[in-house]
């Protein structure tokens, strides 16, 4: 028995079949029709559904379940409530999937399914309850309790990035201020990052981007902080201390045995991860006991197809 597991991006749509196991035997991709609204995503799905099927040569019968990961909100029935970067609102992607495919259907949000994917394969492996942060563009979470995926009653409990943290000098891009992802995300250090750079000219940074700030991104603040540039150093011990807050609470709540981060921030855990895990322990309740282990994820590129794919064998 198999399954496909499909990875929904603004930019590109990945999709693969996928062992109960949770290993991928073939994959493909293309580009994600933004311009061509819902039915247009929805058929480009279709058509990498049919895609692989042919390429496989695997009978339809044997593919078990669909899964879906989305940049979005959904519930259970895989009706999406809104999916920013694809313009998406209130539509219904599992239904209409279903239809066209003759397969049953199951979606979620790409955080939760990426904790999926490293639950079933990765860091987080067979732990009985786990947490995955993934620090991008803003920040997602799945959680996993007690072998259970956790969604909450309406499809929206885990989303960590807004959990209010302080006050940030900027809002949110859901209208409130002091999100978790306003302080610890890619694009919350690129905005830190220009800020002091109003007043530190000398830095590493500002030479690197020639005075051009539009053209910083994280990736050239970590490779900075390996300098021991101050501004770049700065940018990271006010992400570290906002992070272990967040962090500090959800062991609190959720005693997770591990916390696993994961996306384009986590991949520079090298230059933080052990000021983290020491600036956690400040937050955690029970200080004599810090028994959750900070890990940076395993399955990276194909954390959506296996994430997706694994989601519908704990579904169904």
């Amino acid at each position: 028995m198999y399954y496909i597991g499909i990875d929904l991006g603004g930019t590109s749509i990945k999709a693969g079949l996928v062992t109960k196991e949770g290993d991928i035997i073939s994959k493909v991709s293309a580009s994600t029709p933004v311009k061509e609204g819902f039915e247009g995503i929805l058929k480009r799905i279709n058509e990498l559904v049919e895609e692989i099927v042919t390429t496989t040569k695997v009978n339809k019968e044997n593919i078990k379940a669909i899964g879906v990961g989305v940049p979005g909100v959904c519930n259970e029935e895989g009706f999406i409530y809104f999916a920013t970067n694809l313009f998406w609102t209130n539509v219904p992607l599992g239904k209409r999937l279903e239809e066209l495919t003759g397969i049953k259907v199951a979606v979620e949000n790409d955080a939760t399914v990426a904790a999926v994917a490293e639950y079933t394969k990765g860091v987080t492996a067979q732990t009985k309850n786990s947490i995955f942060l993934t620090l991008g563009t803003g920040l997602g979470g799945g959680i996993i309790i007690n072998h259970q995926v956790y969604s909450g009653s309406h499809g929206i409990g885990t989303e960590i990035g807004h959990v209010v943290v302080g006050e940030n000098f900027y809002d949110c891009t859901c209208g409130n201020n002091g999100c978790l992802e306003t302080f610890v995300s890619a694009t919350a250090l690129v905005k830190y990052c220009k800020k002091l750079l109003v007043d530190h000219k000398d830095s590493t940074i500002f030479k690197k981007v020639n005075g051009d700030l539009e053209k910083i991104n994280a990736k050239i603040i970590f490779d900075c902080a390996r300098e021991k540039d101050i501004v770049a150093l700065q940018v990271i011990q006010r992400m570290v201390h906002y992070l272990a807050i967040g962090i500090g609470n959800l062991i609190n709540i959720f005693d997770p045995e591990v916390i696993a981060l994961g996306g384009g921030v986590a991949a520079a855990g090298d230059v933080f991860l052990e000021q983290l895990q020491e600036e956690i322990k400040k937050y955690i309740y029970v200080k004599s006991m810090n028994v959750t282990k900070i890990a940076i994820a395993q399955l990276e590129n194909d954390a959506g197809i296996v994430g997706s794919a694994m989601y519908t064998k704990l579904k169904f």
